[in-house]
């Protein structure tokens, strides 16, 4: 089980985040099992966090999320995490819900997923969850500051609009 999150930052847990702000220590651990801490592990990337905060975040999340890789390939300047946060008593099926999303991801995106267990509330304040089934993207420089965000289901203009942001932080 990943320890409850840690902020170590100066940053308010009750102000959402905004463009222009470091983003604060976020750990997980990887769908391949390996420790995850962001933005460390993106570092040098530009680097798009696809958050969902409940089991229905995940169709809007899985969208963006697909749109994104067909506009930037694995292995560039460009990256992307799919973050469920998963807190409550669903933190006593970590196991089982892992082992369910390693089947449902391909071998070689488990790099892409991390999951979180505990520490939700802060990070619901911070992403400015209203709705738990919306898609929460966060667009972080290379340097792992906050540069773009947007909370909502599914939407073509936000995909354009993200990739316009995207291209302005890693020309192709």
């Amino acid at each position: 089980m990943i320890p409850l999150l840690m902020m170590t930052l100066a940053v308010d847990p009750g102000k959402p985040l905004e463009p222009g702000m470091p983003l604060p220590p976020l750990a997980g651990e990887y769908l391949s099992k390996r420790k995850a801490l962001l933005p460390n592990d993106a570092h040098g990337k530009v680097a798009l966090l696809l958050m969902g905060f409940s089991y229905n975040s995940r169709f809007p999340v899985e969208r963006f999320a697909k749109a994104f890789e067909k506009a930037f390939p694995l292995g560039g300047k460009v990256t992307f995490y799919e973050v469920p946060m998963i807190g409550g008593m669903a933190r006593m099926a970590a196991p089982f819900i892992d082992s369910g999303m390693r089947r449902g991801t391909p071998r070689d995106k488990h790099e892409n997923v991390i999951t979180v267990y505990g520490g939700v509330a802060p990070w619901k304040k911070l992403a400015g969850v209203v709705n738990d089934a919306d898609a929460h993207l966060i667009l972080l420089d290379p340097q792992g500051v906050v540069r773009w965000i947007y909370r909502g289901g599914y939407d073509e203009p936000a995909v354009e609009r993200l990739i316009e942001e995207t291209r302005k932080l890693a020309p192709q």
